[in-house]
């Protein structure tokens, strides 16, 4: 890691929350242990409000029993070094470890995390680019003043419907776990990926998504399942130009470049999107290359062998049990799933539920995902059958589905496509701009 090469090194920091705990053990040339004491950190038996240690260029410190896939069904924990330097506050109890840290270096780790050494170079440059762009966004949005901004559409006996988006951390400005974006430190025993994300970050340095004059929100999700999603689907309800339905494949033009399918089925409407998930339809991330997908599922993720589509079975008393255990409402015995809405990519924004002590709709599409399932159901573009003793979902797609799909990419990546055109690709009308 460091920031020495072609670029100055000179980088914005930020701040990432990676650990909250009781103790925390850390290396930072020696072992360390923090405890938390009367809202005071104690290390060595001296108690102050904050600890703060300063590594030196290119310099990085370990982490013991860091968490990650928080709440999925790859949770586990490991040890992780990082570059920058080390805050420690107490908080509610915990001790708060926290990373302050260049863009740069950040993305470096951030790109390791998501993807592995044997990724494609073109694909590793577009994640790049998108990663700095959402978290550049992310920064623009927390200073600014949002009057009247809530992420709850409805909440009455009948409907519940609110989208989770990132929401401001007190205490720093991103975490390191899924919710923002994977950071997952300095790959440890792995020199070539090191070398790798280096290259790909002094390729990109200071590139972003530009629109109207602003930097992109540039989402991304593991697998779209054959088609993109729009952001009203999932979140505010308002458009967003660069974040639009499209099909993941282009069928290639006679004569150079490549050119746009034809005419589309309206993925909206309960018969076309019962017939696109329950098919196989041809698309970037609709691939069982073992190649290919090991540049983007990190070993836990490749746990997950179903993503294109996929099946969940659930009988009647185990689906109660799971609503009651994510919601607390007990709706007795579940007697209907029925889609009341779908966006366009087929996936459910509205979904009613209907047992035989209460029903309710609910959305969007992440509340949908975190009551059908106890850790995260894989996304919800799914069609429901019932059986006598339950419930089968059969389902499209790992993710939101908006903005890049990382298998989609990483296809294209290896068929051909630069950074550029994977790019224009998942977010039409916006342009690639240097800002720093």
């Amino acid at each position: 890691m460091g920031t020495a090469g072609t670029h100055s090194g000179k980088q914005r920091t930020i701040s990432v929350g990676i650990l909250s705990a009781p103790q925390v053990e850390f290396c930072f040339g020696r072992d360390y242990a923090a405890t938390e004491q009367d809202g005071r950190v104690v290390i060595d038996g001296e108690a102050r409000d904050q600890w703060y240690f300063s590594g030196s260029a290119g310099g990085f410190f370990t982490l013991k029993n860091v968490q990650i896939g928080k709440g999925f069904h790859w949770q586990r924990y490991q040890d992780q070094c990082f570059p920058g330097d080390l805050e420690l506050i107490a908080r509610e109890g915990c001790v708060i470890a926290i990373n302050v840290v260049g863009i740069e270096d950040y993305l470096q780790c951030v790109i390791a995390s998501e993807m592995s050494p044997t990724a494609g170079f073109e694909f590793l440059k577009a994640h790049a680019v998108i990663s700095r762009s959402w978290l550049l966004a992310q920064l623009d949005k927390r200073d600014e003043v949002r009057e009247g901004y809530s992420s709850l559409e409805c909440d009455t006996p009948g409907e519940l419907v609110r989208w989770q988006d990132r929401e401001d951390h007190e205490w720093f400005d991103f975490c390191a776990d899924d919710h923002c974006q994977r950071y997952q430190g300095i790959p440890q025993g792995n020199p070539a990926m090191v070398r790798k994300t280096k290259r790909v970050t002094e390729a990109t340095w200071g590139q972003v998504l530009w629109y109207d004059g602003r930097v992109c929100d540039a989402r991304f999700s593991k697998c779209c399942g054959g088609a993109l999603e729009e952001f009203r689907y999932c979140w505010e309800n308002k458009e967003v130009p660069y974040l639009k339905y499209a099909r993941d494949y282009k069928r290639p033009a006679i004569a150079g470049g490549i050119a746009a399918t034809g005419a589309q089925m309206d993925l909206r409407e309960e018969k076309a999107a019962r017939k696109w998930i329950l098919g196989t339809p041809r698309a970037f991330c609709n691939t069982r290359s073992k190649r290919l997908l090991v540049q983007v599922l990190k070993d836990y993720d490749s746990e997950t062998k179903d993503f294109y589509r996929w099946k969940v079975e659930y009988t009647a008393e185990e689906l109660r049990e799971i609503i009651l255990e994510r919601t607390g409402d007990d709706y007795g015995e579940i007697l209907e799933l029925i889609p009341v809405e779908r966006g366009v990519s087929g996936r459910i924004c509205r979904l009613e539920i209907v047992g035989t002590k209460k029903r309710r709709i609910i959305g969007k599409e992440l509340e949908i995902r975190k009551t059908l399932s106890r850790s995260h159901l894989y996304s919800s573009a799914f069609v429901v059958e019932k059986t006598p003793d339950g419930f089968i979902l059969l389902g499209a797609g790992w993710g939101h589905g908006v903005g890049l799909c990382q298998i989609g990419a990483a296809a294209m990546g290896e068929r051909g496509y630069d950074y550029r055109t994977i790019l224009q690709h998942y977010y039409p009308n916006s342009s690639l701009e240097n800002i720093y």
